[in-house]
């Protein structure tokens, strides 16, 4: 399996960067859809590009679970990778902005990337060492789901906070 861990996490990134992608424009496609907008971007906000990472993340995750079984750090290294790459798109984004003043497409679209490649590196990291110690495995999986949950309701009580606001149109949510 340790082999086999590398092809993995690349096919993950793939999937991750590819359904990502489309996740982004999901939702004005399918003609602004209330069924989709908790999976979809529904506006620009850093909150809605984290929602891009956090979904492909997971579903990879549990296409994955099902040939780890082994692994009893599964639902830790998951968790800590999912957590690093929400962290990174808002610390790279209000870094890179508060620098340079501006917010052009590229970068967002680096940042993304980016996200999505340091947190399948990292996870990699993590199954190649084998070493973290992972006592509460179902509790890791317990906060991934609350995690989504979140991006669900979010999506449809939209706190008045930074995060969420779509800078384009300066409002929250859909």
């Amino acid at each position: 399996m340790k082999k086999s861990i590398g092809l993995w996490q690349l096919v993950g990134f793939a999937v991750t960067s590819l359904l990502g992608t489309l996740l982004h424009f999901l939702y004005d496609w399918l003609g602004k859809a209330k069924w989709i907008a908790p999976f979809s971007g529904v506006n620009e906000s850093t909150w809605e590009h984290m929602k891009l990472l956090f979904w492909p993340l997971f579903l990879f995750a549990l296409v994955q679970s099902f040939f780890f079984r082994d692994r009893e750090d599964f639902w830790c290294i998951k968790l800590r990778g999912t957590l690093l790459g929400l962290i990174l798109i808002p610390v790279l984004f209000y870094t890179y902005n508060g620098v340079i003043g501006t917010s052009p497409d590229w970068i967002n679209i680096v940042i993304f990337f980016l996200s999505a490649a340091i947190t399948f590196l990292y996870e990699t990291h993590l199954f190649r060492r084998g070493d973290l110690t992972c006592r509460w495995a179902k509790l890791s999986l317990i906060v991934l789901i609350f995690i989504g949950v979140l991006f669900v309701v979010f999506t449809f009580v939209t706190p008045s906070l930074g995060i969420f606001l779509d800078p384009l149109t300066n409002t929250y949510g859909i």
